[in-house]
């Protein structure tokens, strides 16, 4: 569970939104005492915490935050208007884990959340192998077998593979995979994605269905493969 503290509304839904669409609970708080109640009964895996706030700001929150032994250990990324080094320095200093400056792309801020619980062990880091319904992926050796069968791909078509396998039951949106797999400075066209996709399901043969497409989203392995 991933709380966001940040009383724009507007920005906190779209953060929550963000984060449950790509497989991340989350909650929101316009306020520090209601996210201050909330942790009473929960104890979240992270927290997004904007420094203006109305009552007490952020950095009084994220002091009491690491000045108590229940909660010391939770991962902080402050999320924020004030981008000067200065600024920075403080929430680092005060015990945040990350600084995101607004404004921000919902990506990449998924992309610092997951690198933090990743840090600092709330996640699981990579394995040189991934194994999902008899298709199984090999990091070291490079190699893809279905059921002990190897199966060649291009390096794409790999790197695809590997990062659905790696977020099973995650929907991974077309703009999401054509930025993390072919780069931001890449500008082809999502269609790109759903080549690589329908290439991907040929070589895989009948374990091709195991991956999904979630309509006007994009794709996803869920648990299981209806072969």
């Amino acid at each position: 569970m991933i709380y966001c503290v940040e009383d724009d509304d507007n920005i906190r839904e779209l953060v929550v939104y963000t984060l449950e669409s790509t497989g991340l609970e989350a909650k929101g708080f316009a306020e520090g005492r209601s996210f201050l109640e909330a942790l009473a009964f929960d104890t979240p895996e992270l927290v997004l915490l904007d420094i203006m706030l109305p009552g007490e700001d952020g950095m009084q929150i994220l002091r009491r935050l690491k000045s108590s032994s229940k909660t010391k250990d939770i991962p902080v990324i402050m999320v924020t208007a004030k981008g000067t080094e200065y600024d920075k320095v403080i929430g680092l200093d005060s015990g945040a884990d990350d600084y995101v400056t607004k404004p921000f792309g919902m990506m990449e801020l998924v992309s610092r959340i997951k690198a933090v619980l990743r840090r600092t062990g709330r996640i699981k880091t990579d394995t040189s192998e991934l194994e999902i319904n008899g298709v199984k992926i090999d990091l070291k050796k490079h190699e893809v077998t279905a059921d002990g069968k190897t199966i060649v791909l291009t390096l794409k078509e790999f790197e695809l593979l590997e990062k659905l396998m790696k977020n099973q039951n995650i929907v991974l949106t077309r703009d999401q995979l054509l930025t993390d797999i072919w780069g931001y400075d890449f500008d082809g066209e999502t269609r790109t994605v759903d080549v690589h996709i329908r290439t991907l399901r040929q070589k895989l043969g009948e374990y091709g269905s195991m991956i999904e497409t979630i309509r006007g989203v994009g794709y996803r392995i869920g648990e299981t493969n209806e072969r």
